[in-house]
């Protein structure tokens, strides 16, 4: 089998077929999520991706509805714009029997429509007759449980597996369970509101009659069980009402944004909605999962980088994330979980694999990257929000993770932050780019462990001069001092290791023998976002990220078209990730390129618009744009939705206009010199800064930037720059 997404040297998304259909529909209510074809149904054809997850478990492997023994004909399929339901509209196909004509193509109506909630997937299908004739036929489903961890979707073998129990079969229930290696047994429940005409483990056959201009309705609720637990369910319809609720109101705060600019707007209204869909429901209250299928779960990079991306807008999912990262911080060493004292979670899994340590992933900290983000983020909250008494009871966390760096992140002591992993099972390369190709020298050999990446000695840098500005804040003015000196010595050891002139660009990691790894990569972009580069190394890295090597048109590649390693349609090595290009972007419109901020913006906005709903997925392939009606190459199997892909466009927004809001000193800022022309007109409702709160739009007017304030509720102070 070919390997597609290279996880670490065991945990793989394997390909043995192309997709059956690359416009999958995905549902996803907190531990639960779907992934269906157009017309609804779950098929075990293609990738074997589809299917209901409940816990990283599959929970339903097969779910088919036939009308007459027939597929219908899809007319319309579609997920709500909130991401809470999908409907389907299809027909009949002509049905026969006996070689005679009994059901006319165009004939029955069939209408669809699912959600998940609250452990249970609700479904109503309705079938109308506008033909002028009596029918009578029938609908089946054929359904399945094998149960799978999300591991062995995605390609692990295991040797041993749990005990599959006999179907129950009660009433209208079937009862479909499994005992696994952990001793938890999980259970699918499918109910059906009509009387079946039969019944089985594996199918059920509902009969109808109707009349000319009248309907048929069946309701299935499949409810997935834990244990003693068991899901509460409820009526369609409430249950549905409920969901609704919770999809308007999760997690992101009231700030609106618009332009009048109809792509932009689409786009921006699909990623509000993806982050909404990735925060609802979840245990770990209003912390966002990584993104669905592979990553429906706590990430720590993932929700720090995602909270970070909408900070000026929705500080309360910084929060979440502060909050629950600072309470699963590690405080011992455990290698086989990669833990040590201070460190920053990196996954959590829920699955039979990880209770069974098959994987190492139930609670994995494995990341070199997420510790110094968290001391990062914990600084810019307070920034933007003036919250002190919440930060105030993360501040032991902050100084533990601050620990960590200089006594666990210091491998060797030389002043630089490493990784080299300590689990065989565990990943072994702990940046963002976590394919176990993704570091190597230029000809292509793999980087010798420990290994020193470029843009974590800039989170590190950022995270120390964060951690100086809350030791100021809370009164400890020594710690301040030597957080800032300590961070001032980085900067000028890095800009030393890892400038190279032959590449005239920071190289992307030094090995354990300080050799460096001189390779063209997206990585300097995020030393442009920490701060880390200096001034005068700023406008060639520019120059590097927008060349033909790096850009290819809709955004920037990981890796540059000239190196060996080189491959467009590799997960690291050549593809294109919205993130990783919002961080670019924010760290040019640092340094003061906002033209080529505003290029990027504008790459990834033609993108969204060749892209199903608008949505942006956690990659896509990195061929070169060959013309301005070619779509870009989707990635196979990236998740879709994905949460620092919806986040993006609010720090793509953040860059083009140049934008602070800072509640410590009540302030709004744009300074921006060069802003793309769909941002003109754009409007900012409800946006808070500390107890104040007001509506602003932002115009260009010739070579000026305008924030002209239209409501405004308390102080607050909006600057702006002018343009040009």
């Amino acid at each position: 089998m070919e390997e597609i997404i290279r996880i670490n040297d065991e945990f793989y998304v394997l390909a043995g077929s192309s997709l059956a259909d690359d416009r999958t529909r995905v549902l996803k209510y907190g531990d639960t999520f779907g992934v269906f074809n157009r017309f609804g149904d779950i098929e075990t054809i293609g990738l074997g991706e589809h299917g209901i997850y409940h816990e990283g478990t599959r929970y339903l492997s097969r779910f088919v509805l036939r009308l007459g023994n027939e597929t219908p004909q899809l007319l319309r399929s579609t997920i709500r714009d909130d991401n809470a339901l999908m409907t389907v509209d299809a027909m009949n196909v002509d049905l026969s029997e006996d070689r005679l004509l009994i059901v006319p193509r165009g004939s029955l109506h069939v209408f669809r429509s699912k959600f998940l909630h609250a452990g249970a997937c609700y479904e109503h299908i309705r079938v109308f007759n506008y033909s002028l004739n009596p029918v009578k036929t029938f609908i089946g489903f054929d359904f399945e449980a094998d149960y799978k961890d999300i591991f062995e979707v995605r390609g692990m073998q295991r040797k041993r597996r749990g005990k599959a129990f006999p179907a129950s079969i009660e009433g209208n229930c079937v009862l479909l369970s499994y005992k696994g290696l952990d001793a938890v047994e999980r259970r699918t429940r499918i109910e059906f509101s009509e009387k079946s005409s039969r019944l089985t483990e594996k199918s059920a056959r509902f009969e109808f009659a109707l009349q000319p201009r009248s309907e048929s309705s069946l309701f299935i609720t499949t409810s997935f069980e834990k244990d003693d637990r068991q899901a509460e369910v409820t009526f369609f319809d409430t249950a549905l009402n409920q969901s609704t609720k919770e999809f308007q109101n999760v997690g992101l705060s009231s700030t609106q944004v618009v332009s009048m600019d109809a792509r932009f707007n689409a786009w921006l209204a699909r990623s509000a909605a993806d982050l909404r869909m990735l925060l609802v429901g979840n245990p770990e209250a209003d912390y966002p999962y990584a993104g669905v299928p592979w990553f429906s779960s706590v990430f720590g990079r993932d929700g720090i980088l995602t909270a970070m991306e909408c900070l000026w807008l929705a500080p309360c999912v910084a929060k979440s994330v502060l909050k629950f990262l600072a309470e699963t911080q590690a405080t011992e060493f455990d290698p086989e979980r990669e833990a040590e004292p201070g460190k920053i979670v990196h996954e959590m899994r829920r699955g039979e694999m990880a209770a069974l340590q098959e994987i190492p992933f139930g609670r994995y900290y494995g990341s070199v990257d997420a510790t110094p983000l968290f001391v990062m983020l914990a600084g810019a909250y307070l920034e933007r929000t003036d919250d002190h008494k919440f930060v105030q009871t993360i501040w032991p966390n902050v100084m533990a993770a601050l620990n960590w760096i200089d006594q666990y992140g210091d491998v060797d002591r030389d002043g630089l932050v490493e990784y080299q992993r300590m689990s065989s099972t565990g990943l072994i390369q702990q940046g963002w780019k976590d394919s176990h190709d993704s570091i190597f020298y230029s000809d292509g050999t793999l980087a010798e462990h420990p290994i020193a990446l470029c843009e974590v000695q800039g989170y590190v840098y950022a995270a120390k001069q964060a951690g100086a500005s809350l030791a100021r804040t809370f009164g400890q003015a020594v710690l301040a001092e030597s957080l800032t000196r300590q961070s001032l010595l980085l900067r000028e050891q890095f800009d030393r290791q890892f400038w190279d002139d032959e590449i005239n660009n920071y190289v992307i990691a030094l090995d354990g023998a300080k050799t460096k790894c001189k390779v063209q990569s997206s990585n300097p972009g995020h030393c442009l976002f920490t701060g880390i580069a200096t001034e005068d190394r700023a406008a060639r890295i520019a120059e590097s990220l927008l060349s033909d090597e790096l850009f290819c048109g809709w955004g920037i590649r990981t890796l540059a078209s000239n190196e060996v390693r080189y491959n467009p349609m590799s997960y690291h090595n050549g593809s294109v990730w919205p993130h990783d290009n919002a961080l670019a972007a924010r760290g040019l419109a640092r340094y003061g390129f906002h033209g080529e901020a505003a290029r990027i913006f504008s790459g990834l906005l033609e993108a969204s618009s060749f892209m199903e709903a608008h949505r942006l997925p956690e990659l896509f392939c990195g061929f070169h744009r060959r013309s301005q009606s070619e779509a870009p190459t989707l990635y196979p199997v990236a998740c879709s939705p994905q949460a620092w892909a919806a986040g993006s466009i609010y720090l793509l927004l953040e860059a083009c206009l140049g934008l602070t809001v800072n509640s410590r000193e009540q302030y709004v800022r744009f300074d921006s010199r060069v802003v793309p022309d769909f941002l003109h007109g754009t409007t900012i409702e409800g946006l808070r800064v500390g107890e104040a709160e007001l509506d602003l739009i932002v115009k260009k007017d010739g070579v000026q930037l305008k924030a002209e304030v239209l409501r405004q509720r308390g102080e607050v102070k909006v600057n702006f720059a002018p343009v040009g």
